[in-house]
């Protein structure tokens, strides 16, 4: 079935699930990428060369390794933001393991684990007051998909929030 739409790319929540960002855990997700982080960042050295150059040519193969396990299609894990809500996604053909609905957080707390500072990345922590949520640990540059979640819970309450209420049986 073909639905016009009037915006395009525009579909109310009460009609449709759709995607507005995806974004992919980063090899910062894990622990030892962690731990790989931490010794990268190390600055220990002289001119150049510094201790944390050294360990990251030394381990090279362990971070290919490391990045590779992540993409195989049983390990192959997906964060999804919708008009509905945000989703953690794993496997090739993606099925939902976790998800928060977008009028169930009111905050977004951004947590940089020691290590994961070297990859530009954090966890991402949806809370409702004291409660946590859901977690999306690793996130890749992770202030911008913050700041499009809140958008998009800003937008989906206030729509929520102007919709006439049905009064009595429905």
């Amino acid at each position: 079935m073909h639905r016009t739409q009037t915006i395009s790319g525009v579909v109310p929540p009460a009609v449709a699930e759709a995607t507005v960002m995806t974004v992919w855990p980063s090899v910062a997700s894990t622990g030892l990428g962690q731990a790989l982080g931490r010794l990268y960042r190390i600055k220990g050295g002289f001119g150049p060369i510094s201790i944390g150059r050294l360990a990251l040519l030394a381990t090279i193969p362990f971070g290919l390794m490391l990045y590779l396990s992540m993409r195989l299609p049983w390990a192959f894990k997906r964060y999804r933001l919708t008009n509905r809500r945000v989703t953690i996604e794993r496997g090739v053909n993606p099925r939902v393991e976790q998800f928060v609905d977008l009028d169930r957080f009111d905050a977004i707390d951004l947590v940089v684990k020691p290590g994961q500072e070297w990859y530009a990345a954090g966890d991402l922590v949806f809370r409702r007051g004291p409660i946590e949520t859901l977690r999306l640990p690793g996130v890749s540059r992770p202030e911008s998909f913050r700041r499009v979640c809140l958008e998009a819970r800003q937008a989906y309450v206030s729509v929520a929030a102007a919709q006439p209420q049905t009064v009595g049986a429905a």
